[in-house]
């Protein structure tokens, strides 16, 4: 799951509320070992998704870099070669 968590820092535009909150999700689903959690640890598992990406939130905006802000389609360019080369 862990796999589909992608670097959000330094990106011209900056990552958004939802990319972060998708980051938190998937980063709670691998913690918990739960996709989806039962009705009685939905509260804790949204607690947790919550502060996770508030976190990460915080992170991102204190984080300095002296490197260009990286290009999505580039990145995801190189990330699509990348696997190609890896399953072809």
């Amino acid at each position: 799951m862990c796999r589909n968590i992608r670097p959000l820092h330094n990106f011209e535009p900056p990552a958004t509320s939802e990319e972060v909150h998708a980051a938190a999700l998937q980063y709670v689903r691998k913690v918990s070992g739960a996709a989806k959690p039962s009705q009685a640890n939905q509260a804790a598992f949204d607690r947790a998704v919550a502060e996770v990406a508030h976190a990460t939130q915080h992170l991102l905006a204190e984080l300095v870099t002296t490197a260009p802000p990286k290009d999505r389609e580039v990145e995801a360019a190189k990330a699509r070669a990348r696997s190609a080369a890896r399953y072809a």
